[in-house]
């Protein structure tokens, strides 16, 4: 009997024993193609030996520091990594040691930095429906998907929320992607005049919705103009790229596809590709002085904050993303991947939407094509489709309400950057007959 509490008491889950490159093998023998990385975690796959090298290094030099009285040289390689290649104006990097915690020093940030300017009357956030920020109260309370808030509702802050920017299914038959991407960003002006600006401290907003819509894109120009909105307001632009930045859509930070700098952007999962718990809040210079040149202090903190052999483990990630071509490399395979999804699913009746940026592809699952008419949610699509892909060997990650929280399934697709085209046609085959003896 196991004394590990599981994420889900009714499912004893195989004990995993091994990394192999783009693949994870259990106690029995068995072979998992993770076509997920995990949760959109491991991009490197899980047996890359310079990551590995670089923790055992740091391990034997300095496994902990505390940030309350010590630095360490791989939280400073990092972070000057980090902001080499980051957006205009992000100029501070604040480590923790996952992507919750990086949205909640965001969250916390923010407000601190609307008190130290002289606006301390601003205390709301706005961000979008069908949204996940983490499972933190803060980060929850933000979050827009309904069946994760539901039971905590009483308990946290919460935030108002606008639509999200959902072309498959938001898009009218007479706009263009632009008309559509504007009249979506506008719902946030609107919003605001409706709490008062003046009340508001930030919009939250993920650039390619993860796991809960199923790597939903936005459309040209709707963060431009979500930029233009808080500018004009003086509110704040917190892009939470947890899951779809560090090349997950073949740039380093996803916020790349859509030519704005935000004013903070939280990073995780592809930051320390599985091989560290490790996350990270960015914020811009003229926050940092705000804080600087005011009380001095951020009213924050974790233990783990700065960990020297996570962030060693990082940095070396980050350099193969960036020197060693890995955000590149997602960027090609994912086109690849895109074209060989198309040809096995353009026309299945049962999938309605193939979408995506780089290595960060999703899959709509629909009961009629024509109509867009979504599966019953009682049928539960998305589990039986996850257990049944794990019986053929592959990990994916699907999810059941997609269109509100309770409607709609996808499937949601994040392999390691290294995959090679035979692993492709892999993925997509066993995909294939997964949804052949599900749908």
């Amino acid at each position: 009997m196991s004394h590990v509490f599981p994420r889900h008491t009714k499912n004893t889950p195989p004990v995993a024993t091994r990394g192999d490159g783009i693949y994870l093998i259990d106690s029995k023998g068995k072979k998992y193609l993770d076509g997920s990385g995990g949760a959109a975690v491991s991009c490197l796959g899980h047996s890359d030996k310079d990551v590995t090298e670089a923790i055992k290094n740091q391990v034997d030099q300095l496994a902990f520091a505390h940030t309350g009285f010590l630095s360490s040289g791989p939280a400073e390689s990092l972070a000057d990594r980090l902001i080499t290649h980051a957006p205009d104006g992000i100029e501070r990097v604040y480590f923790v040691s996952g992507g919750s915690e990086a949205v909640e020093s965001a969250l916390k940030l923010a407000r601190q930095y609307m008190i130290e300017i002289g606006e301390p009357t601003r205390t709301k956030f706005i961000s979008r429906r069908q949204s996940y920020h983490g499972n933190t109260l803060g980060a929850l309370g933000t979050g827009g998907n309904e069946w994760r808030r539901e039971p905590f509702a009483p308990v946290m802050v919460s935030a108002s929320h606008i639509s999200p920017c959902y072309e498959y299914r938001l898009k009218h038959d007479d706009e263009t992607p632009k008309e559509y991407g504007l009249r979506a960003a506008n719902e946030l002006e609107a919003e605001l005049l409706r709490q008062g600006p003046e009340n508001v401290i930030g919009f939250i907003a993920e650039p390619v919705v993860g796991a809960t819509a199923g790597a939903v894109p936005a459309v040209p120009g709707y963060f431009k103009r979500i930029r233009e909105i808080c500018d004009q307001y003086g509110i704040l632009l917190i892009l939470d790229e947890v899951m779809c930045g560090m090349g997950r859509t073949g740039t380093l930070f996803a916020c790349e596809h859509d030519g704005i700098a935000p004013d903070m952007i939280t990073i995780a999962k592809g930051l320390g590709a599985g091989y560290q718990p490790i996350g990270a809040m960015l914020c811009s210079g003229k926050i940092y002085a705000a804080i600087e040149n005011g009380s001095g202090f951020f009213q924050h903190g974790h233990t783990y904050i700065g960990h020297p052999v996570a962030c060693a483990a990082a940095d070396a990630v980050v350099r193969k993303l960036t020197d060693g071509g890995m955000a590149a490399r997602s960027a090609e395979m994912g086109d690849r991947l895109m074209k060989a999804l198309t040809a096995g699913f353009g026309q299945h009746p049962h999938i309605g939407d193939i979408r995506g940026r780089g290595m960060f592809r999703g899959l709509e699952i629909v009961e009629d094509r024509e109509t867009k008419a979504p599966f019953d949610p009682a049928k539960g699509i998305a589990a039986q489709v996850k257990k049944q892909a794990f019986a053929n060997g592959l990990i994916c990650y699907p999810m059941g309400g997609t269109i509100d929280g309770r409607q709609g399934d996808h499937v949601l697709l994040a392999p390691p950057f290294i995959i090679n085209d035979d692993q492709i046609d892999e993925l997509v085959g066993k995909l294939a007959k997964t949804f052949d003896e599900v749908l």
